[in-house]
């Protein structure tokens, strides 16, 4: 994850995203620097439009927020048994804490 961090933060301050500069930033920053995964990095982001890779991020989240919400009435439905079920599952519950202490 460090290594995308150090291609963003480059290309925030207007950097070239190339070997060097990556691994510079991760130098800086204490991180060992992987040759092979900043080559990776660099060839994977090659011809990317980083702007609009980001702006397409921003707008997922908005998207997975509403997915909460709807997981949220689930529970509502559970939590409609009877009255009676409830209470035989708590004294079954208890009989059965009940033969461990004795």
């Amino acid at each position: 994850m460090e290594y995308i961090y150090a291609a963003l933060l480059l290309h925030k301050a207007g950097k070239d995203v190339s070997e060097e500069n990556v691994k510079a930033v991760l130098t800086a920053a204490g991180i060992a620097a992987d040759e092979s995964r900043i080559k990776a990095l660099v060839a994977s982001l090659e011809g990317v439009d980083i702007e609009d890779a980001i702006s397409k991020a921003a707008a997922a989240p908005v998207a997975v927020a509403a997915a909460p919400a709807a997981a949220g009435a689930a529970p509502a439905a559970a939590e409609e048994e009877p009255e009676e079920d409830k209470k035989e599952e708590e004294e079954s519950g208890m009989a059965g804490l009940g033969a461990l202490f004795g």
